[in-house]
């Protein structure tokens, strides 16, 4: 079959091992990207949360060293990100005796000192907690043979840059180097241009696409019906639903209003220590939580399938951060929603947006707390393609 993962060129070994784990069909970002990465090729993976990017690099990582010396690293944004790969990567690599560590703040150093002790093949990290081990001298990466970028457009938007750049420089010249990234700005294509060589760029959607199975509506509100909007929808909504707010101050207020009219939810933010934000998310999972309020940061890495509605109670400062935060429902095959509130001084926040999705957006009305969809009604068409960048290779 050639929808198969052995059509792809991975090994008996491994399809027995992936048979067991019953993953039988690959993804479209696993389709389109194992080949090249199995053949070596640095490669540029245009592709949401929730695709199956994980397994598109790990298994091709696994395979080329049952027969390569070296090791991988896994750079990824945040440390809940880095426990959820390593903890896929895991199960598959741990069968041909590959170790992984992961390698992330607000964790024992002495622990990851003696994990690194056991030669591990496979390093999971965040920036700024390998760059620890690297300026301590606890680990040299003079062997990485595979370089992952995972999520590399969030690792941009939170500042990474700089500690990227000094990882590039501490790597070996030699070495295959696989980006994957949701969107394409021009920090990307500066990455790709100056660190990697000839990539195949692969994509399941455009760079900025928004995921297809969800349902977008934008409701034209002032900011003091925001939050009796917000209250009608969920009453309305029976489902799981993550809320956006701009600031941690709004998503305190949003969370502690509901918290008073009866609703189930809780808050992830930068305010919330470390232990807060786990519980919240534990909680959210298992359903004791059927709301969760949440600011960009604080929700980058998150990986829950079961989300049904997105609310963005506050547009986001940049149009990326819309097509992240909506890319959060939808998942695994599922269909989803997202609603977005725009005040009325918002009309080219929505042209951004637009523009980058290459979609006009449906405005809807909800009396008696909206506007008329007459206000944002003299937009202009939206372009349907823009321009690529010359030095790719394409499939």
């Amino acid at each position: 079959m050639m929808n198969h993962f052995s059509a792809l060129g991975i090994t008996p070994q491994i399809l027995e091992v992936l048979d067991r784990l019953h993953f039988e069909t690959p993804t479209p970002i696993q389709h389109q990207s194992i080949p090249p990465c199995l053949a070596g090729s640095d490669v540029i993976g245009i592709a949401q949360t929730g695709t199956g990017k994980t397994l598109a690099y790990a298994l091709p990582m696994i395979q080329r060293f049952q027969t390569m010396q070296g090791h991988g690293l896994i750079l990824l944004p945040t440390r809940e990100l880095a426990l959820q790969v390593d903890e896929a990567i895991r199960k598959i690599a741990k069968q041909f005796g590959m170790g992984t560590v992961v390698l992330i703040g607000q964790e024992s150093m002495g622990r990851q000192l003696e994990a690194l002790r056991r030669r591990p093949r496979i390093f999971v990290a965040t920036p700024g907690r390998l760059l620890d081990h690297l300026q301590r001298r606890t680990l040299s990466l003079h062997h990485v043979k595979i370089l992952v970028l995972d999520e590399a457009d969030r690792m941009l938007d939170m500042g990474f840059a700089p500690q990227i750049n000094r990882i590039f420089g501490s790597l070996p010249g030699e070495r295959q180097t696989l980006l994957y990234s949701a969107t394409m700005p021009s920090g990307i294509v500066r990455i790709a241009a100056s660190h990697m060589k000839l990539p195949v760029r692969v994509e399941v959607a455009p760079s900025g696409t928004a995921p297809e199975k969800v349902e977008q509506e934008i409701i034209v509100v002032h900011k003091e019906s925001k939050q009796a909007l917000l209250e009608t929808i969920l009453q309305e909504h029976a489902g799981t639903v993550l809320v956006f707010a701009r600031t941690k101050r709004g998503a305190n207020k949003i969370c502690r209003n509901l918290f008073h009219k009866g609703f189930e939810s809780a808050e992830i933010h930068s305010n919330r220590t470390q232990s807060q934000r786990q519980k919240a998310l534990e909680g959210f999972r298992r359903g004791r939580h059927r709301i969760l309020v949440a600011t960009d940061i604080a929700s980058r890495g998150l990986d829950i399938s079961h989300i049904s509605l997105v609310i963005n109670y506050d547009l986001p400062d940049n149009s990326e951060d819309y097509v992240h935060r909506i890319g959060r429902t939808a998942r695994a095959g599922r269909e989803g929603k997202a609603i977005s509130f725009a005040t009325p001084d918002q009309r080219n926040n929505i042209r951004g947006i637009e523009k980058l999705i290459r979609k006009t957006l449906k405005i809807v009305s909800k009396k008696p707390f909206s506007l008329s969809p007459e206000i944002f009604s003299a937009r202009p068409a939206v372009p349907h393609r823009r321009g690529r960048h010359s030095f790719f290779r394409r499939r």
